[in-house]
C-alpha cells in the first residue's frame, strides 16, 4: 500500500522490480527524511507490449520479493510509496510502469527522479521521457551490481575481429584474479570442459538432495494469493504452479540457497552440469540464478563462495570452474553483449525464420488433449510450467533446439522464454535465445548454430527410454521428430554453413543420403511442420 506524506520530497527513489539491493548506487547520498522509495506492481511483468502472458511462478517471485525489500526499507526508516497491482482490475486497463511513475510524480512532487539502469533497453529509452515530460529533473545511476561495465566491453570488442564468450571470460578470470595463481589458472588451464559433459549412466544420478525450500511466509502468501486473482489464466495455472513456489525471496534466503547448493550438490555440478534425467528437475544445479537476476545476491558474492569451496575441498576444480564460467563468463558476457548490440540484436532472423509457436509450448498439450508425444519435450515444457524452471540443456538442447529446427521465428521463441522463466529478465534471456539458442543473430554470439539430432538427447538423458520416438530413425512411424527435423535443417540451410569451417564436416553427413530418403524426410519434416501449427498449408 502506498504511503502518503505532506513533507515535501526531495529524490524519489525508483527501484525496479529486478534491483532489490539495499546496496544499490539509487540509494547513495540518500535522506530517508526527504527521499521516498517508489515501487510498482504493474502487469507489465507479466508480459510485455507484446501481450505475452507471463508463468504464475514468475510473476509470483517479482511480486513477493519486491514486497519483501520495501518491507525492508520501511524496517530501515526510509518512507516507502509501494503501488501494489489492485485485485480486482481488468488487465487491460492497468497502468504499465511509466504511467504508475508518472501518476507518482505528479502526487509526491519530487524536486528529481533517481534510477538504476534497467535491465531492459525499452525502459531506459522510456523512462527519461516520463520524467522531462513533467519538467523533473531525473538521474539514471549505473548498475553496479555486475562485475564488467559497458565501457571495458565496447573497448575490447572494438580489438577483437569477433566476439567469443570464452576469450571474454579468460580476460575476467585475470582482471578480478579469479582461480588464478601467480597469474596462472589454477590447474594450469582456464577450461575443464571436457570434464563436465558426464551423463549418469543406466541407473540414474542416485539420491542427491535437493534444492533447499521456502515456506512462503505471509508477505509472499499474500503475493501468492494476487497472482492467484488476477493471473488465474496464465501459464502454470493447470500445473499447479503456485502451490509448488518456493524461492527464495529475500537476500537472508538466498544466502542458505547458496550454501545449501555448495553443500549438497556443488561437488557434482561440474560433471553432470548438462545430465538430464525424467522427473529430476533440479539434479546439481544451484537454483541461485533468479536470486542473482533480481539482485537478491551479488554475483561476486558467489563466486567467492564458490572459490573458498574449492579451496577448502568441498568441490572438484573442474566443478569450481565450471561454475564460475556460468556467472563470471556467460552472465556477465550476454549482459555487455545486450546493450552493445541492442536494439538491432531483438530484430535479428538470420536463418529466415517464420513460424509459429507450437502451441504445446505454452499449455503443455497438443491441440486434440493429450500431453506432448515427445518425452523429452513432455519434461522439459511440464516442468517449465509447473516450476518456471528448466536447466540450461533443456533450454538450449531440447526446448530451444525443437523451436530451431522447426523455423520458428525468433522473437516467438524470445517471448516463450521470457515469459515461463523465473530468472528470465531481458537483458539475460535475449542474447541467450537469439544468438546460442536460435542463431538468429548470424553467428554474432556463437560462430554456429546449437544443432543435434535425438541422438545428442539419448546420450545426454533418459528421455528416450520412456518415448514412442527412436532416436536412430528419421523417416517412418517411429522416427524421432528432432532426427527428422535435424536432417531437414542440414537441408534446408546447406548453402549457409556447408563451407563453414566449424560446421563443414556436420554438412558433408548429406552428401552420403539417397536422394529418395532425403526427400520423405523432407516431407516428414513438413508433416510436422503442418500439425504443431508451425505453419499453414501453404507455408512448407
Amino acid at each position: 500500500m502506498a504511503e502518503t506524506e505532506s513533507q515535501p520530497v526531495r529524490q524519489l527513489l525508483v527501484v525496479l522490480g529486478d534491483q532489490l539491493n539495499a546496496d544499490s548506487a539509487l540509494f547513495d547520498g540518500a535522506d530517508v527524511a526527504r527521499d521516498v522509495v517508489w515501487m510498482a506492481e504493474v502487469a507489465e511483468v507479466a508480459g510485455e507490449a507484446t501481450h505475452v502472458w507471463s508463468q504464475q511462478s514468475r510473476i509470483a517471485l517479482f511480486f513477493a520479493a519486491m514486497r519483501h525489500f520495501a518491507a525492508s526499507r520501511r524496517a530501515d526508516g526510509w518512507r516507502v510509496d509501494y503501488r501494489e497491482l489492485p485485485a480486482d482490475a481488468d488487465l487491460d486497463d492497468t497502468e504499465s510502469l511509466e504511467q504508475a511513475l508518472r501518476r507518482a510524480i505528479e502526487r509526491l512532487r519530487p524536486e528529481r527522479v533517481v534510477w538504476v539502469q534497467p535491465g531492459e533497453h525499452r525502459l531506459r529509452q522510456s523512462l527519461p521521457g516520463v520524467a522531462e515530460a513533467l519538467g523533473v529533473e531525473w538521474e539514471e545511476r549505473p548498475d553496479r551490481h555486475f562485475l564488467v561495465e559497458a565501457d571495458w566491453f565496447a573497448s575490447w570488442a572494438a580489438r577483437r575481429k569477433t566476439l567469443r564468450m570464452e576469450h571474454f571470460y579468460r580476460e575476467q578470470r585475470r582482471r578480478l584474479d579469479v582461480l588464478m595463481e601467480d597469474g596462472e589458472p589454477v590447474g594450469g588451464q582456464f577450461n575443464f570442459d571436457a570434464d563436465n559433459r558426464r551423463h549418469f549412466d543406466a541407473r540414474g544420478p542416485g539420491m542427491i538432495d535437493p534444492p533447499r525450500r521456502f515456506r512462503p511466509d505471509r508477505i509472499t502468501r499474500s503475493a501468492l494469493e494476487r497472482v492467484a486473482e488476477r493471473f488465474a489464466s496464465h501459464p502454470g495455472s493447470g500445473h499447479d504452479a503456485l502451490s509448488r513456489f518456493d524461492w527464495p525471496v529475500t537476500p537472508a534466503e538466498a544466502e542458505q540457497a547458496l550454501a545449501d547448493f555448495i553443500d549438497h550438490r556443488a561437488a557434482g555440478f561440474g560433471a553432470y552440469q548438462d545430465a538430464m534425467w525424467t522427473d529430476e528437475a533440479w539434479l546439481y544445479h544451484s537454483r541461485l540464478s533468479a536470486a542473482m537476476n533480481l539482485k537478491l545476491m551479488s554475483p561476486h558474492h558467489v563466486i567467492r563462495a564458490v572459490e573458498a569451496a574449492y579451496h577448502d575441498g568441498r568441490m572438484p576444480l573442474a566443478a569450481a570452474e565450471g561454475f564460475v564460467r556460468q556467472v563470471l563468463g556467460w552472465r556477465e558476457f550476454v549482459r555487455c553483449l545486450y546493450w552493445w548490440a541492442m536494439p538491432e540484436l531483438a530484430e535479428r532472423n538470420a536463418l529466415d525464420a517464420e513460424g509459429r509457436l507450437p502451441s504445446f509450448y505454452w499449455n503443455g498439450r497438443m491441440d486434440d488433449g493429450p500431453t506432448v508425444p515427445m518425452h523429452c519435450l513432455d519434461q522439459a515444457i511440464g516442468q517449465t510450467l509447473s516450476l518456471g524452471y528448466a536447466h540450461h540443456i533443456q533450454r538450449l538442447m531440447v526446448t530451444g533446439l525443437f523451436a530451431q529446427l522447426l523455423g520458428v521465428h525468433p522473437r516467438a521463441v524470445h517471448e516463450w522464454y521470457l515469459a515461463v522463466y523465473v530468472d528470465a529478465v531481458e537483458w539475460v534471456e535475449l542474447p541467450n535465445v537469439i544468438g546460442m539458442s536460435q542463431h538468429a543473430d548470424g553467428g554474432l554470439m556463437a560462430s554456429k548454430p546449437y544443432v543435434a539430432s535425438g541422438r545428442y538427447i539419448q546420450r545426454m538423458s533418459n528421455y528416450c527410454r520412456h518415448c514412442c520416438f527412436d532416436p536412430a530413425e528419421a523417416v517412418g512411424e517411429r522416427a524421432c521428430p528432432f532426427t527428422t527435423l535435424y536432417w531437414n535443417f542440414l537441408d534446408r540451410h546447406r548453402a549457409r554453413f556447408a563451407r563453414h569451417p566449424r560446421t563443414a564436416l556436420q554438412w558433408k553427413h548429406l552428401e552420403r543420403i539417397d536422394p529418395e530418403r532425403l526427400a520423405a524426410i523432407r516431407q516428414a519434416a513438413d508433416d510436422w511442420r503442418r500439425s504443431l501449427g508451425v505453419t499453414g498449408a501453404g507455408d512448407a
